[in-house]
């Protein structure tokens, strides 16, 4: 069957927007509207002729309305295969009346949690019946047409405006959306009852789902297809829900490189002006300072060579002469949590550079979970939300750090956790000197800094290299004392790390030894 009539639609929804105007179009070509308490009374509010499913059923609405369209009458109009003489007969047998249409959406379970409602108030919002219609019309879309979302109402009118009836392409995309609904509804409800009302972390089944789907030119390579999908659910506003003032759509590799840029940004929200630069997944510049301006300078001098087609993202409103600085090079894409009217007047002469505002920045110690997928299963962890402050540092050498090496210790361990393992960051005065990222080794890491800050140096015609007098965090521990004597080789004078290798008498050995200050954080920051 192609082609099937519309002569009686079922309508229940939670969300009337559209919905007198959907109802007017219907019955003015003649279409029979069945309908159940709220959604009757704005019709008939209307001026639309509606019989009540309970007329239909024969049994009024009761217990608070939780049953009204659980009935043999409801669901064998809509389960019934037309053209089978048996399901025909038994139609006849018992007055089942068919139901060509159904248009639902469920009780809005989403935004009762979101508001901070009491559990018995969450529980009365989960969908019994309307979820059971869905399920049975999109079940028997060879004969019924299932409509769960109000920006689809245009398309089904205009699928009724030629012949009043719609065809079985438009019935199968009804379906498969339908079955999406649901599924992504009972995903939230399985979710609440596993998170919040259960308090378990790793609950029997774990449901991911996302929504409203972009697709993306390609994947991180051209051979590769992509799409970003919002959660479905509570979740924290970050780069996928930022306003984009101007430049070409962003790519996977934008939205990724954005997102580590955004992460570490945050991390300084509420603090001086910072400035994040991103290449590939990894910070290659970081700086605070009093104003914007310098941030940014002295986070571009850290590698300005990595800098060029890369990500920026600050902590605070970007103004006109920043703006116009990131201008001066290459940038992919900028990220702010407001951008002032200069800074667009600036980024306007770069029709190609994508501008980003997030409003407030995501809160780095919120919890949740990270999903990687492997080959045959999912590696789920709790997000990396852990923080240490100066109280919990311990010294373990002869000499204690300055105040000011404290200061740089925990900038650069703030910047640490958000480069790929194995990590070693250099940092004077509130700027990233040399960032090492990737390697095998951590030692390789360590001269890998150090050789860019000394790129820097030559650069920009400094007497010497910013890791001089720098602290060095590491990410990881030093499993051997080769790469802490990598960073003295460079000139710094305090290491912070994590401790805990079974080699660390000979680390600290080897920092007394050359008149470091070394503080241990007992916590590792690995990022793979």
């Amino acid at each position: 069957m192609a082609d099937v009539a519309i002569k009686r639609a079922l309508l229940s929804v939670s969300d009337k927007s559209g919905l007198v105007e959907l109802g007017t179009a219907l019955a003015g070509r003649g279409v029979e509207l069945v309908s159940t308490g709220g959604t009757a009374k704005a019709l008939r509010e209307a001026g639309l002729d509606v019989r009540d499913v309970s007329d239909l059923t024969g049994f009024p609405e009761m217990m608070d309305g939780r049953v009204k369209t659980l009935h043999p009458m409801v669901h064998g109009g809509l389960l019934a295969v037309r053209n089978n003489p048996e399901h025909a007969a038994a139609m006849e047998a018992h007055a089942i009346g068919a139901i060509d249409l159904v248009v639902v959406n469920l009780y809005p379970f989403e935004a009762t949690v979101a508001k901070g409602a009491e559990r018995d108030e969450i529980i009365e919002n989960i969908d019994i019946g309307g979820p059971s219609m869905v399920r049975s019309a999109a079940k028997n879309h060879q004969f019924v047409t299932i409509v769960t979302d109000p920006a689809d109402y245009p398309a089904l009118l205009g699928e009724l405006e030629a012949s009043g009836a719609t065809s079985l392409d438009f019935r199968r995309q009804c379906a498969a959306k339908a079955f999406a609904a649901t599924a992504a509804y009972d995903s939230m409800i399985s979710q609440w009852f596993a998170f919040a009302d259960q308090r378990q972390l790793f609950p029997d089944f774990l449901a991911i789902n996302g929504k409203a789907p972009v697709e993306l030119r390609y994947g991180e390579n051209p051979h590769q297809q992509a799409a970003l999908y919002t959660p479905v659910g509570p979740h924290a506003r970050g780069i996928a829900q930022a306003e984009q003032l101007q430049g070409k759509a962003l790519s996977y590799n934008n939205y990724n490189d954005a997102d580590a840029a955004l992460e570490l940004c945050a991390e300084f929200a509420g603090g001086e002006p910072a400035v994040v630069i991103v290449k590939h997944a990894n910070p290659c510049g970081v700086a605070q300072a009093a104003t914007l301006l310098e941030a940014w300078n002295d986070a571009l001098a850290c590698d300005s060579v990595s800098a060029f087609g890369g990500i920026v993202a600050v902590n605070t409103e970007l103004d006109g002469a920043t703006a116009a600085a990131i201008c001066e090079i290459f940038t992919e894409v900028v990220i702010a949590p407001a951008v002032s009217d200069a800074a667009r007047e600036a980024f306007a002469k770069k029709k190609n550079l994508r501008l980003l505002v997030t409003g407030d920045l995501p809160d780095p110690r919120r919890g949740g979970l990270a999903v990687k997928p492997i080959t045959g299963g999912l590696l789920v962890q709790t997000r990396d939300n852990g923080a240490i402050t100066e109280a919990d540092l311990k010294v373990v050498t002869q000499r204690e750090p300055t105040e000011q090496e404290l200061r740089d210790c925990l900038f650069a361990w703030t910047v640490a956790r958000h480069v790929k393992s194995n990590a070693i960051v250099y940092a004077k005065d509130g700027a990233t000197a040399g960032i090492g990222a990737g390697q095998m080794n951590r030692r390789d890491s360590s001269r890998i800094a150090a050789m860019k800050a000394a790129e820097a140096a030559e650069s920009y015609g400094w007497e010497q290299s910013r890791t001089v007098g720098s602290a060095v965090a590491s990410d990881a521990f030093f499993p051997f004392a080769d790469g802490l004597l990598a960073a003295a080789e460079a000139g710094a004078s305090a290491i912070i790390q994590p401790g805990g290798s079974i080699r660390d008498d000979e680390v600290i050995a080897a920092a007394d030894e050359r008149g470091l200050a070394m503080v241990f954080t007992g916590m590792r920051h690995f990022r793979h």
